[in-house]
């Protein structure tokens, strides 16, 4: 094995990668993947640890909003409409990944994984169809109106529609690509729906919860007996790396579109896989 302190500060860089790009529409799983490469970060259990070092990031979100999901729970035992409804609409958007990642998600990954230039395209397209949502008429001089130049119907969780909520699960599933972004793909589906860009972003986050401890829980089910004791320092770095850089760049992504556009992030998806493909051709 490597030299054991460079072996946890690659553990480190990718740790903060994690939690950097988790909840950007930028895709973390590209940049793991990109970056892991690059610094040579070999591991017999390197699924565990991406596997875990991403429950670090969606520990950093229970974190952050845990008085509104305080709040979520004591409603529904209480029988609080505005709360039920909100949880209706989770489980609606949380379905239809779980109906999906069973039927297709082994064979995803076989494949699709294992195709660099899938990256390439996904990570562009993505930028494009970003670049195209946000500058659809009205969208980008008003976060309050929707890709059709008229009003959203949905400016607070509570007011997400059932269709709303089915729109972003269905975008969700599109997620399942590798290099698409999980985020990316529900924040824009739920503008595309008619939900207002802050509320779409914060029920992306809230969708994150259930659907990446699924995720999680299924990887460590799958993968779990690869865990070794030799590298559990390298986890547990990657671990808490993820949990703070995640702290700040949800905080930062919630202040960030209540002014401002997702255009940034599309240009940096179509750089990035830029860069991508002209790396792939000089191999």
């Amino acid at each position: 094995m490597e030299a054991t302190v460079v072996y946890y500060l690659k553990a480190l860089i990718l740790g903060v990668l994690e939690g950097l790009t988790e909840f950007i529409p930028v895709s973390s799983t590209a940049h793991l993947l990109i970056v892991g490469e690059w610094l040579n970060f070999s591991s017999d259990d390197h699924k565990v640890f991406e596997v875990v070092i991403q429950f670090g990031s969606i520990l950093a979100v229970i974190w952050l909003f845990r008085q509104r999901l305080w709040q979520l729970v004591h409603g529904v035992f209480t029988g609080k409409r505005d709360e039920l409804l909100f949880c209706r609409n989770l489980l609606i958007a949380f379905m239809p990944a779980v109906v999906v990642g069973m039927l297709i998600i082994q064979y995803i990954k076989q494949v699709l994984y294992n195709q660099p230039m899938v990256f390439v395209f996904t990570l562009v397209i993505g930028g494009l169809i970003m670049l195209w949502v946000e500058r659809r008429p009205g969208y980008a001089k008003d976060s309050n109106e929707t890709v059709s130049g008229q009003r959203a119907t949905a400016h607070r969780l509570e007011e997400i529609s059932w269709r709303q909520a089915l729109a972003v699960g269905l975008a969700q599933c599109l997620a399942m690509v590798p290099g698409t972004s999980r985020s990316g793909a529900t924040i824009i589906g739920g503008m595309m729906a008619g939900i207002q860009r802050k509320t779409a972003t914060e029920f992306s986050f809230f969708l994150a919860m259930p659907t990446m401890l699924a995720a999680t829980v299924y990887d460590l089910y799958k993968h779990g007996s690869a865990l070794s004791s030799d590298q559990a320092g390298a986890i547990a770095i990657g671990f808490v790396a993820a949990f703070l850089s995640a702290l700040v760049v949800v905080r930062a992504v919630l202040r960030f579109v209540s002014k401002r556009t997702y255009r940034p992030f599309a240009w940096y998806r179509i750089a990035l896989g830029g860069v991508l493909l002209i790396w792939l051709l000089a191999r």
